[in-house]
């Protein structure tokens, strides 16, 4: 019995570090290169990164012609229970990749695809800012490359999130966060309903991040917001004093744990802060301009 507990505890012991470990991914993109790193190895001096990815890891999945136009990552994130990673490039389109294998799963060329999420049943949304068609949320089927399925106006779109429990879309303009719900279209398509409109407390929408099932962080030009989806109010960020050229933010309600890029060279940083442990993550080879925790 006694040997049973120490190996009961040592397996404990163990998932509990494997989890932990898991808490403390970030990643985060810039040129052409997605990068993942662990917090606690960095802090004890170790450099190698978990995960890596360069559009030469895609050449035999996104045309050659494009190659040279996707190099300027905005936005990467985990999903589908981290298993792959969605990419935006403010140059050149959007791409879901196989963390695994690293292959491309889809890719399309939207110009000016500053923030993407995956929606239930195999759909992606896109943020456009200054697109030759007019700026703009769209919707993607992974099964149909290169056909936007759905597109409605929207000025300078910078973020979008899905939040499952509402079954509700959120997309960021410079001036609004907009609501949507996902519904069918004749001939299968999926497609958008405007429900509500929200004017935000600053212009210069930059980012969104689900915070929990209720809340929404919002990043404006200026300042940093909670945007309560009961309520539909917004309150000001308070764990985080920082306001000037925030570029993305992400936050744990639960550990208040802040991690954060915010404009340093042009738009651009070299450094990603973890603002409750006063440390940072600097990499010099990459122009980084969001990054995202996964499962911290």
């Amino acid at each position: 019995m006694k040997k049973y507990l120490i190996y009961t505890f040592l397996v404990l012991m163990s998932i509990s570090s494997l989890s932990l470990k898991a808490q403390k991914e970030v990643i985060y993109c810039g040129d052409n290169k997605v990068k993942i790193v662990n917090v606690e190895d960095l802090k004890n001096g170790k450099t190698d990164l978990v995960w890596q990815w360069s559009i030469d890891d895609a050449k035999d999945h996104i045309p050659e012609s494009f190659h040279k136009y996707f190099s300027t990552l905005d936005e990467c994130k985990s999903v589908n229970g981290n298993k792959q990673i969605l990419l935006t490039s403010s140059s050149n389109g959007v791409a879901l990749i196989d963390r695994k294998s690293k292959k491309c799963l889809f890719y399309a060329y939207v110009p000016m695809a500053h923030s993407a999420e995956l929606l239930p049943k195999g759909i992606i949304a896109v943020a456009l800012s200054t697109h030759p068609k007019g700026n703009s949320v769209e919707l993607f089927d992974i099964n149909k490359p290169n056909e936007t399925i759905f597109r409605d106006s929207l000025y300078s779109g910078h973020g979008v999130v899905w939040m499952k429990k509402q079954k509700r879309l959120y997309a960021l303009g410079y001036d609004e966060l907009r609501e949507y719900s996902l519904n069918n279209r004749k001939g299968g398509n999926k497609s958008l309903t405007l429900e509500n409109r929200f004017t935000i407390p600053l212009v210069g929408g930059h980012d969104l991040m689900k915070v929990n099932d209720n809340e929404i962080l919002i990043t404006a030009h200026k300042g940093v917001y909670i945007f309560d989806i009961n309520s539909n109010k917004f309150s000001p960020f308070e764990p985080f004093k920082e306001s000037e050229n925030i570029k993305s933010v992400n936050y744990n309600k639960k550990t208040g744990a802040v991690v954060y890029t915010k404009a340093e060279i042009s738009w651009w940083t070299h450094n990603i802060y973890i603002h409750n442990d006063e440390f940072k993550i600097v990499d010099n080879d990459l122009n980084i301009y969001k990054c995202r925790v996964s499962k911290w």
